[in-house]
């Protein structure tokens, strides 16, 4: 088996007692789980859901809290339980557990998004298994709509990870809902998320974890964009992530599974996670030219500006039909650009000028193909 890295993201099931409290046993086998994973050469990322289990009946309440001020207390004081139980069991291997707490603003922000792919990179070179959380007590959306699952994704796709292993308490995907159709079949093998399979994706019944499975695939879509693979499943056995990689795992392999060649952290930060300042409508010579010959954004190939943009944001390129194609960042101003198409359509000047780049195709990123059907 060859050596890779991974994500593996464990939900709030999958850590906790029937009463919804953090339990020891599960999280000393996961502990071991990875250490196997460590001690076969592997470097690993844990996502780990847990801290309001771990947390709520330390301040007080008798049953996981409903409310979001509940949940945020809960995992303000959870959050340090929960990496004092990872710190004690991977101490038992030599093992050293790296605290990071990240909110969807961490991801929003390029700098900051830049800096979280430096510390993962050095923690990894050390040796050190990053523990990543939401942080939930102050990230309202993490409380309302994932369960860590979409953080997951973008991480894998972040730190350039092989596989990505979302361990849920539902042994995978089915054709129906196995909790009422008792001839609902397990999918074994996806090589690609279909619009039928996403709308199949049902709600999961935990009363612990936030994200559904329907969360997870989201999650796995996105994954699979990024070119990363996807392992949704269960395990409770030692060995359980090694078996995973080995394709014998108890649950549902989504991809190609294949060395995928994963989408430069740029580009990502670009598809996912910028904000279109002003948008440029293109002729069909450009649109051809950037879509489907790989090529920059020149001057010459746009018709209209909408909005006003700086060096550096990020805009979005629309077709003559008014349809989104793609989009990426400014090498120049609106000012700029507008001077320079003035300085061609002046009849008075002779002198042609070199075209300059409005998008470079190193900065470029083209719509889903879904997405431009639509």
């Amino acid at each position: 088996m060859s050596r890779q890295r991974l994500v593996v993201k464990i939900g709030s099931s999958s850590l906790t007692t029937k009463q919804g409290t953090l339990s020891m046993e599960k999280v000393s086998l996961f502990v071991k789980a990875i250490a196997k994973l460590k001690a076969d050469g592997h470097e690993v990322i844990m996502i780990s859901s847990g801290a309001v289990a771990a947390g709520f009946g330390a301040i007080g309440y008798p049953t996981r809290p409903v409310t979001i001020q509940g949940k945020q207390a809960a995992a303000a004081v959870g959050q340090g339980l929960l990496m004092q139980a990872y710190i004690e069991q991977f101490k038992k291997f030599s093992l050293t557990p790296a605290q990071l707490l990240l909110t969807r603003q961490d991801f929003a922000d390029q700098t900051r998004y830049a800096n979280a792919y430096s510390t993962l990179t050095e923690l990894l070179k050390r040796g050190a298994i990053p523990i990543i959380n939401e942080n939930d007590s102050i990230s309202i959306e993490e409380l309302t709509f994932g369960d860590n699952d979409m953080l997951s994704a973008l991480v894998s796709g972040l730190i350039h990870a092989r596989t990505l292993c979302l361990m849920t308490d539902v042994n995978g995907l089915y054709d129906a809902n196995p909790q009422k159709d008792p001839n609902a079949k397990k999918i074994h093998f996806i090589p690609q998320l279909t619009d039928d399979l996403m709308d199949k994706a049902g709600e999961s019944g935990s009363k612990v974890g936030t994200g559904g499975m329907k969360s997870k695939v989201s999650a796995a879509k996105t994954a699979l964009s990024l070119g990363v693979n996807v392992f949704i499943g269960k395990g409770n056995y030692t060995d359980m992530f090694l078996d995973i990689l080995a394709g014998k795992g108890d649950g549902t392999y989504i991809g190609s599974f294949a060395h995928e060649t994963v989408m430069p952290t740029t580009k990502q930060w670009i598809a996912l996670h910028s904000t279109i300042t002003a948008y440029l409508i293109v002729d069909r010579g450009a649109e051809k030219a950037l879509v489907s010959r790989g090529k920059s954004l020149l001057p010459v190939g746009i018709k209209h500006v909408k909005g006003s943009f700086n060096k550096g944001d990020v805009i979005g390129v629309l077709n003559e039909d008014n349809v989104m194609i793609g989009k990426g960042k400014a090498t120049m101003t609106y000012e700029e650009l507008i001077r320079y198409q003035q300085s061609q359509n002046d009849a008075s000047s002779q002198r042609k000028q070199k075209q300059p780049v409005v998008i470079h195709r190193n900065e470029w990123v083209p719509e889903e193909k879904e997405k431009m059907k639509q």
